[in-house]
Protein backbone atom coordinates (compact mmCIF):
# COMPACT_ATOMS: atom_id res chain seq x y z
CA UNK A 1 0.00 0.00 0.00
CA UNK A 2 1.33 3.39 -1.00
CA UNK A 3 0.03 6.34 1.03
CA UNK A 4 2.43 8.90 -0.38
CA UNK A 5 0.92 12.07 -1.80
CA UNK A 6 1.85 14.09 -4.85
CA UNK A 7 2.68 17.77 -4.56
CA UNK A 8 -0.53 18.51 -6.45
CA UNK A 9 -2.66 16.55 -3.97
CA UNK A 10 -1.03 18.21 -0.95
CA UNK A 11 -1.39 21.64 -2.55
CA UNK A 12 -5.10 21.05 -3.10
CA UNK A 13 -5.55 19.85 0.48
CA UNK A 14 -3.85 23.03 1.75
CA UNK A 15 -6.02 25.17 -0.50
CA UNK A 16 -9.11 23.48 0.96
CA UNK A 17 -7.87 24.21 4.48
CA UNK A 18 -7.30 27.88 3.63
CA UNK A 19 -10.71 28.14 1.96
CA UNK A 20 -12.50 26.52 4.90
CA UNK A 21 -10.76 28.60 7.56
CA UNK A 22 -11.56 31.80 5.68
CA UNK A 23 -15.08 31.10 4.46
CA UNK A 24 -16.93 28.49 6.54
CA UNK A 25 -16.55 29.28 10.25
CA UNK A 26 -18.15 32.69 10.70
CA UNK A 27 -21.22 32.71 12.95
CA UNK A 28 -20.91 29.01 13.74
CA UNK A 29 -21.82 29.26 17.43
CA UNK A 30 -25.04 31.08 16.55
CA UNK A 31 -25.91 28.65 13.72
CA UNK A 32 -25.28 25.69 16.02
CA UNK A 33 -27.54 27.23 18.67
CA UNK A 34 -30.33 27.83 16.13
CA UNK A 35 -29.81 24.52 14.35
CA UNK A 36 -29.36 26.13 10.94
CA UNK A 37 -27.42 24.94 7.93
CA UNK A 38 -25.79 27.73 5.94
CA UNK A 39 -26.95 27.34 2.34
CA UNK A 40 -24.44 30.05 1.45
CA UNK A 41 -21.58 27.92 2.79
CA UNK A 42 -23.00 24.84 1.06
CA UNK A 43 -22.88 26.74 -2.23
CA UNK A 44 -19.35 27.94 -1.48
CA UNK A 45 -18.26 24.32 -1.09
CA UNK A 46 -20.02 23.44 -4.34
CA UNK A 47 -18.30 26.27 -6.22
CA UNK A 48 -14.95 25.23 -4.78
CA UNK A 49 -15.56 21.77 -6.25
CA UNK A 50 -15.91 19.72 -3.09
CA UNK A 51 -19.30 18.15 -3.81
CA UNK A 52 -18.18 17.00 -7.23
CA UNK A 53 -14.76 15.61 -6.33
CA UNK A 54 -15.48 11.92 -7.13
CA UNK A 55 -18.00 12.65 -9.90
CA UNK A 56 -16.79 12.35 -13.54
CA UNK A 57 -16.26 15.56 -15.47
CA UNK A 58 -19.06 14.80 -17.93
CA UNK A 59 -21.54 15.23 -15.06
CA UNK A 60 -20.00 18.42 -13.72
CA UNK A 61 -17.50 16.91 -11.29
CA UNK A 62 -13.73 16.78 -11.00
CA UNK A 63 -13.28 13.06 -11.63
CA UNK A 64 -10.86 12.63 -8.71
CA UNK A 65 -10.04 9.21 -7.28
CA UNK A 66 -11.04 8.13 -3.79
CA UNK A 67 -7.61 8.83 -2.29
CA UNK A 68 -7.60 12.45 -3.44
CA UNK A 69 -11.20 12.85 -2.31
CA UNK A 70 -10.36 11.39 1.10
CA UNK A 71 -7.38 13.70 1.55
CA UNK A 72 -9.51 16.67 0.56
CA UNK A 73 -12.22 15.78 3.08
CA UNK A 74 -9.52 15.45 5.74
CA UNK A 75 -8.40 18.99 4.90
CA UNK A 76 -12.00 20.21 5.03
CA UNK A 77 -12.42 18.67 8.49
CA UNK A 78 -9.26 20.44 9.66
CA UNK A 79 -10.17 23.86 8.33
CA UNK A 80 -13.94 23.84 8.86
CA UNK A 81 -15.22 23.61 12.42
CA UNK A 82 -18.79 23.14 11.22
CA UNK A 83 -19.04 19.35 11.53
CA UNK A 84 -22.74 19.45 10.68
CA UNK A 85 -22.18 21.12 7.31
CA UNK A 86 -19.49 18.59 6.42
CA UNK A 87 -21.71 15.69 7.48
CA UNK A 88 -24.60 16.99 5.35
CA UNK A 89 -22.29 17.30 2.35
CA UNK A 90 -20.96 13.77 2.87
CA UNK A 91 -24.49 12.42 3.17
CA UNK A 92 -25.28 13.74 -0.30
CA UNK A 93 -21.97 12.72 -1.88
CA UNK A 94 -21.98 9.07 -0.80
CA UNK A 95 -25.64 8.22 -0.24
CA UNK A 96 -27.25 10.12 -3.13
CA UNK A 97 -24.69 11.04 -5.79
CA UNK A 98 -22.77 7.76 -5.66
CA UNK A 99 -25.86 5.51 -6.06
CA UNK A 100 -27.04 7.58 -9.02
CA UNK A 101 -23.58 7.39 -10.58
CA UNK A 102 -23.23 3.65 -9.95
CA UNK A 103 -26.78 2.44 -10.68
CA UNK A 104 -28.56 5.22 -12.55
CA UNK A 105 -29.50 5.36 -16.19
CA UNK A 106 -27.68 7.82 -18.37
CA UNK A 107 -30.78 10.01 -18.34
CA UNK A 108 -30.84 10.00 -14.53
CA UNK A 109 -27.15 10.86 -14.35
CA UNK A 110 -27.51 13.75 -16.77
CA UNK A 111 -30.63 15.04 -15.04
CA UNK A 112 -29.56 14.88 -11.40
CA UNK A 113 -25.79 14.81 -10.99
CA UNK A 114 -24.90 18.25 -12.45
CA UNK A 115 -27.37 20.19 -10.24
CA UNK A 116 -26.35 18.14 -7.17
CA UNK A 117 -22.67 18.83 -7.80
CA UNK A 118 -23.24 22.55 -8.47
CA UNK A 119 -25.30 23.06 -5.32
CA UNK A 120 -28.40 23.95 -7.31
CA UNK A 121 -30.29 21.14 -5.59
CA UNK A 122 -29.69 19.16 -2.38
CA UNK A 123 -30.17 15.42 -1.99
CA UNK A 124 -31.39 13.23 0.88
CA UNK A 125 -31.23 9.48 1.48
CA UNK A 126 -34.13 7.72 3.18
CA UNK A 127 -33.70 4.19 4.51
CA UNK A 128 -34.46 4.19 8.27
CA UNK A 129 -38.08 4.00 9.36
CA UNK A 130 -39.77 4.44 12.74
CA UNK A 131 -39.71 0.64 13.21
CA UNK A 132 -36.54 -0.26 11.29
CA UNK A 133 -33.13 1.16 12.12
CA UNK A 134 -30.28 -1.32 12.49
CA UNK A 135 -32.67 -3.95 11.08
CA UNK A 136 -32.49 -1.96 7.88
CA UNK A 137 -34.28 -4.35 5.56
CA UNK A 138 -37.44 -4.87 7.62
CA UNK A 139 -39.15 -2.07 5.72
CA UNK A 140 -42.81 -1.22 6.06
CA UNK A 141 -42.80 1.36 3.28
CA UNK A 142 -44.58 -0.18 0.31
CA UNK A 143 -44.29 0.34 -3.41
CA UNK A 144 -47.20 -0.88 -5.52
CA UNK A 145 -46.93 -1.20 -9.29
CA UNK A 146 -49.28 1.01 -11.27
CA UNK A 147 -49.49 1.82 -14.96
CA UNK A 148 -46.39 3.84 -15.77
CA UNK A 149 -44.87 3.68 -12.31
CA UNK A 150 -45.33 2.96 -8.62
CA UNK A 151 -47.34 4.27 -5.68
CA UNK A 152 -45.36 4.73 -2.46
CA UNK A 153 -46.81 4.65 1.06
CA UNK A 154 -44.81 4.91 4.26
CA UNK A 155 -42.49 7.07 6.33
CA UNK A 156 -38.72 7.52 6.48
CA UNK A 157 -37.13 9.00 9.59
CA UNK A 158 -33.73 10.33 10.73
CA UNK A 159 -33.18 11.59 7.18
CA UNK A 160 -30.24 13.97 6.87
CA UNK A 161 -30.99 17.01 4.66
CA UNK A 162 -34.71 16.13 4.55
CA UNK A 163 -36.02 19.63 5.45
CA UNK A 164 -33.96 21.28 2.70
CA UNK A 165 -33.83 18.52 0.10
CA UNK A 166 -34.94 18.82 -3.50
CA UNK A 167 -34.38 15.16 -4.36
CA UNK A 168 -34.78 12.09 -2.14
CA UNK A 169 -33.46 8.60 -2.74
CA UNK A 170 -35.76 6.24 -0.84
CA UNK A 171 -36.21 2.50 -0.46
CA UNK A 172 -39.48 0.57 -0.39
CA UNK A 173 -40.52 -3.07 -0.66
CA UNK A 174 -42.65 -4.37 -3.50
CA UNK A 175 -43.58 -7.51 -1.54
CA UNK A 176 -42.74 -7.99 2.16
CA UNK A 177 -43.04 -11.78 1.79
CA UNK A 178 -39.99 -11.85 -0.51
CA UNK A 179 -37.71 -10.30 2.12
CA UNK A 180 -34.69 -8.41 0.86
CA UNK A 181 -35.30 -9.36 -2.77
CA UNK A 182 -38.32 -7.06 -2.95
CA UNK A 183 -36.54 -3.87 -1.84
CA UNK A 184 -36.36 -1.26 -4.59
CA UNK A 185 -34.94 2.27 -4.78
CA UNK A 186 -36.72 5.37 -6.07
CA UNK A 187 -35.77 8.97 -6.80
CA UNK A 188 -38.51 11.33 -5.63
CA UNK A 189 -38.47 15.04 -6.39
CA UNK A 190 -39.66 17.78 -4.07
CA UNK A 191 -43.23 18.81 -4.87
CA UNK A 192 -44.34 15.37 -6.04
CA UNK A 193 -48.01 14.95 -5.02
CA UNK A 194 -48.35 12.76 -1.94
CA UNK A 195 -44.79 13.47 -0.80
CA UNK A 196 -44.15 15.73 2.18
CA UNK A 197 -41.43 16.47 4.74
CA UNK A 198 -41.93 16.80 8.47
CA UNK A 199 -40.60 19.59 10.60
CA UNK A 200 -36.94 19.39 11.48
CA UNK A 201 -35.87 16.86 14.13
CA UNK A 202 -33.89 18.42 17.01
CA UNK A 203 -30.54 16.77 17.83
CA UNK A 204 -27.88 17.05 20.53
CA UNK A 205 -25.07 17.44 18.02
CA UNK A 206 -24.40 18.24 14.36
CA UNK A 207 -27.16 20.74 14.77
CA UNK A 208 -26.25 22.57 11.57
CA UNK A 209 -27.09 19.40 9.63
CA UNK A 210 -30.89 19.39 9.24
CA UNK A 211 -32.78 16.14 9.83
CA UNK A 212 -36.43 15.26 9.29
CA UNK A 213 -38.97 12.69 8.13
CA UNK A 214 -40.10 11.89 4.59
CA UNK A 215 -43.79 11.04 4.39
CA UNK A 216 -45.42 9.25 1.42
CA UNK A 217 -49.19 9.02 1.08
CA UNK A 218 -50.31 7.48 -2.23
CA UNK A 219 -47.31 9.14 -3.87
CA UNK A 220 -47.02 8.22 -7.55
CA UNK A 221 -43.46 7.90 -8.87
CA UNK A 222 -42.97 7.31 -12.60
CA UNK A 223 -41.05 4.22 -13.68
CA UNK A 224 -38.20 6.33 -15.02
CA UNK A 225 -37.53 7.43 -11.43
CA UNK A 226 -36.86 3.93 -10.22
CA UNK A 227 -33.13 3.63 -9.50
CA UNK A 228 -31.78 0.32 -10.74
CA UNK A 229 -33.88 -2.76 -11.32
CA UNK A 230 -36.73 -3.97 -9.16
CA UNK A 231 -35.22 -5.74 -6.18
CA UNK A 232 -31.85 -4.01 -6.55
CA UNK A 233 -32.39 -1.91 -3.42
CA UNK A 234 -30.17 -4.02 -1.18
CA UNK A 235 -27.26 -3.88 -3.64
CA UNK A 236 -27.68 -0.12 -3.97
CA UNK A 237 -27.88 0.41 -0.22
CA UNK A 238 -24.90 -1.84 0.52
CA UNK A 239 -22.79 -0.11 -2.11
CA UNK A 240 -23.56 3.34 -0.76
CA UNK A 241 -22.93 2.22 2.83
CA UNK A 242 -19.56 0.70 1.90
CA UNK A 243 -18.48 3.98 0.32
CA UNK A 244 -20.02 6.06 3.09
CA UNK A 245 -18.45 4.08 5.91
CA UNK A 246 -15.07 4.25 4.21
CA UNK A 247 -15.36 7.96 3.49
CA UNK A 248 -17.78 9.86 5.70
CA UNK A 249 -15.42 10.07 8.67
CA UNK A 250 -12.47 11.33 6.64
CA UNK A 251 -13.24 14.81 7.90
CA UNK A 252 -13.03 13.46 11.47
CA UNK A 253 -9.32 12.79 10.96
CA UNK A 254 -8.84 16.45 10.08
CA UNK A 255 -10.99 17.52 13.03
CA UNK A 256 -8.98 15.31 15.39
CA UNK A 257 -5.74 16.88 14.14
CA UNK A 258 -7.14 20.38 14.67
CA UNK A 259 -8.37 19.31 18.10
CA UNK A 260 -4.94 17.92 19.03
CA UNK A 261 -3.11 21.08 17.98
CA UNK A 262 -5.51 23.23 19.99
CA UNK A 263 -4.93 21.08 23.08
CA UNK A 264 -1.15 21.26 22.68
CA UNK A 265 -1.26 25.06 22.43
CA UNK A 266 -3.47 25.29 25.51
CA UNK A 267 -1.28 22.87 27.49
CA UNK A 268 1.75 25.03 26.73
CA UNK A 269 0.07 28.33 27.59
CA UNK A 270 -2.13 27.44 30.58
CA UNK A 271 -0.25 27.78 33.88
CA UNK A 272 -1.18 25.99 37.11
CA UNK A 273 0.97 25.46 40.20
CA UNK A 274 3.74 27.50 38.63
CA UNK A 275 4.18 25.60 35.37
CA UNK A 276 2.42 24.84 32.05
CA UNK A 277 -0.22 22.15 32.54
CA UNK A 278 1.42 20.11 29.75
CA UNK A 279 4.22 19.36 32.21
CA UNK A 280 1.80 17.33 34.32
CA UNK A 281 1.82 13.68 33.37
CA UNK A 282 -1.98 13.37 33.37
CA UNK A 283 -2.32 16.10 30.73
CA UNK A 284 0.67 14.86 28.73
CA UNK A 285 -0.74 11.33 28.69
CA UNK A 286 -4.11 12.51 27.42
CA UNK A 287 -2.47 14.47 24.61
CA UNK A 288 -0.27 11.48 23.77
CA UNK A 289 -3.34 9.23 23.55
CA UNK A 290 -4.99 11.77 21.23
CA UNK A 291 -1.94 11.64 18.96
CA UNK A 292 -1.93 7.83 18.88
CA UNK A 293 -5.65 7.76 18.02
CA UNK A 294 -5.13 10.29 15.25
CA UNK A 295 -2.30 8.42 13.56
CA UNK A 296 -3.89 4.97 13.80
CA UNK A 297 -7.26 6.31 12.61
CA UNK A 298 -5.56 7.97 9.65
CA UNK A 299 -3.83 4.74 8.62
CA UNK A 300 -7.04 2.70 8.87
CA UNK A 301 -8.89 5.29 6.81
CA UNK A 302 -6.18 5.44 4.14
CA UNK A 303 -6.15 1.65 3.87
CA UNK A 304 -9.89 1.54 3.22
CA UNK A 305 -9.58 4.29 0.61
CA UNK A 306 -6.61 2.60 -1.06
CA UNK A 307 -8.50 -0.70 -1.32
CA UNK A 308 -11.44 1.13 -2.93
CA UNK A 309 -9.03 2.74 -5.39
CA UNK A 310 -7.70 -0.72 -6.27
CA UNK A 311 -11.25 -1.88 -6.96
CA UNK A 312 -11.26 -4.33 -4.07
CA UNK A 313 -14.08 -5.06 -1.63
CA UNK A 314 -13.76 -3.06 1.57
CA UNK A 315 -16.79 -4.24 3.51
CA UNK A 316 -14.80 -5.32 6.57
CA UNK A 317 -12.20 -2.56 6.27
CA UNK A 318 -14.91 0.09 5.92
CA UNK A 319 -16.63 -1.30 9.03
CA UNK A 320 -13.33 -1.19 10.92
CA UNK A 321 -12.74 2.41 9.82
CA UNK A 322 -16.27 3.46 10.75
CA UNK A 323 -16.07 1.78 14.16
CA UNK A 324 -12.59 2.95 15.09
CA UNK A 325 -12.75 6.52 13.82
CA UNK A 326 -16.11 7.27 15.38
CA UNK A 327 -15.10 5.90 18.77
CA UNK A 328 -11.73 7.69 18.62
CA UNK A 329 -13.36 11.05 17.90
CA UNK A 330 -15.61 10.64 20.94
CA UNK A 331 -12.75 9.77 23.25
CA UNK A 332 -10.47 12.53 21.95
CA UNK A 333 -13.30 15.04 22.30
CA UNK A 334 -13.71 14.00 25.93
CA UNK A 335 -9.98 14.37 26.49
CA UNK A 336 -10.02 17.82 24.87
CA UNK A 337 -12.70 18.99 27.32
CA UNK A 338 -10.81 17.58 30.30
CA UNK A 339 -7.59 19.25 29.17
CA UNK A 340 -9.35 22.61 28.90
CA UNK A 341 -11.18 22.09 32.19
CA UNK A 342 -14.01 24.54 32.82
CA UNK A 343 -13.22 26.45 29.64
CA UNK A 344 -13.71 23.26 27.63
CA UNK A 345 -17.27 23.03 28.94
CA UNK A 346 -18.14 26.57 27.82
CA UNK A 347 -19.75 27.07 24.42
CA UNK A 348 -17.70 30.15 23.54
CA UNK A 349 -14.43 28.19 23.54
CA UNK A 350 -15.76 25.81 20.84
CA UNK A 351 -14.39 22.66 22.49
CA UNK A 352 -17.60 21.07 23.76
CA UNK A 353 -19.28 21.15 20.35
CA UNK A 354 -16.92 18.50 18.96
CA UNK A 355 -18.06 16.10 21.68
CA UNK A 356 -21.73 16.67 20.90
CA UNK A 357 -21.03 16.23 17.21
CA UNK A 358 -18.86 13.15 17.67
CA UNK A 359 -21.55 11.08 19.39
CA UNK A 360 -23.53 10.88 16.16
CA UNK A 361 -20.65 9.09 14.48
CA UNK A 362 -21.24 6.06 16.68
CA UNK A 363 -24.84 5.85 15.41
CA UNK A 364 -25.23 7.00 11.79
CA UNK A 365 -24.27 4.75 8.84
CA UNK A 366 -24.59 1.76 11.15
CA UNK A 367 -24.01 1.86 14.89
CA UNK A 368 -20.72 0.80 16.44
CA UNK A 369 -22.30 -2.47 17.51
CA UNK A 370 -23.50 -3.15 13.97
CA UNK A 371 -19.96 -2.56 12.70
CA UNK A 372 -18.75 -5.14 15.21
CA UNK A 373 -21.36 -7.58 13.84
CA UNK A 374 -20.13 -6.95 10.28
CA UNK A 375 -16.50 -7.48 11.29
CA UNK A 376 -17.32 -10.66 13.23
CA UNK A 377 -19.25 -12.03 10.25
CA UNK A 378 -16.24 -11.49 7.97
CA UNK A 379 -14.08 -13.25 10.54
CA UNK A 380 -16.58 -16.14 10.29
CA UNK A 381 -17.33 -16.13 13.97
Amino acid sequence: MDFSWSDEQLHFKNSVISFAEKELNQGLIDRDHKGELSRENWNKCARFGILGLPVPEEYGGAGEDIMTTMLTMEGLGYGCRDNGLIFAINAQMWAVQHPILAFGTEEQKQKYLPPLVSGEIIGAHGMSEPDSGSDAYSLRMRAERRDGGYVLNGTKTFVTNAPISDLSLVFATLDPTTGMSGITAFLVEKGTPGFSVSKEIEKMGMRTSPMGELIFEDCFVPAENRLGAEGAGVAIFNSSMEWERASILGSHVGAMERQLEKCIRYARERQQFGQPIGKFQTIANRITDMKVRLETARLILYKAAWLKKMGKSTIMEAAIAKLYLSECFVQSSLDAIRIHGGYGYMTEFEVERDLRDSIGGTIYSGTSDIQRVVIARWLRL
